[in-house]
């Protein structure tokens, strides 16, 4: 292994999330698995290229500011450094629109595809948004489905856990009172 790169494991309010860098680059983020054995095992398979390691000072922020991101901290996070480079281009164009939405905010899977030129494209934004390998650093909870619907979420506990994020967040729709209000 390289110095540089590895893995970690660490506690936040919905459950231990994991996080992989190389260099100076997050190549993954991973929310909660349904058991902590379950996501160890998955984050080993997602970089088994990678070790458990501890962190340097840039990815222990980074942990800490994601933790307080799912206590309610309104942090955006876009300013933490991903490694995109084994992205799709389309992904990572729905990925770099889904970072420009607020904590407490929300846009539809339409919304991103009238972004990117072509409403026919929810679908595949939906598809991206699946395979989302930074979450929540890319806040794919952030993204509903048509009228607002709280559809489609790949994370463990699926919409239950959007929703739980979204209600840490204080989920607005728009100019709307947040969703739990």
């Amino acid at each position: 292994m390289a110095a540089g790169e590895g893995y970690a494991f660490f506690s936040t309010p919905i459950g231990e999330c994991g996080i992989a860098w190389r260099g100076d680059a997050i190549v993954g983020v991973q929310l909660p698995g349904a058991t902590q054995a379950q996501g160890r095992a998955r984050m080993a398979g997602r970089f088994a290229h990678l070790h458990e390691a501890t962190p340097p000072a840039w990815v222990a922020d980074a942990m800490r500011r994601i933790a307080a991101l799912l206590e309610g901290e309104a942090d955006d996070l876009r300013d933490l450094p991903l490694d995109m480079s084994a992205v799709p281009e389309f992904n990572r164009r729905v990925y770099e629109i889904s970072r420009g939405i607020a904590p407490g905010r929300t846009l539809t899977y339409g919304d991103i595809a009238l972004q990117l030129g072509d409403k026919g494209l929810a679908r595949a934004v939906g598809q991206a948004l699946g395979h989302n390998p930074f979450a929540p650093v890319v806040p794919c909870h952030r993204i509903l489905g048509a009228g607002n619907s709280g559809t489609g979420f790949s994370a463990a506990g699926g919409v239950a856990t959007k929703l739980k994020m979204l209600e840490i967040e204080r989920a607005q729709l728009g100019g709307e009172p947040g969703l739990f209000d």
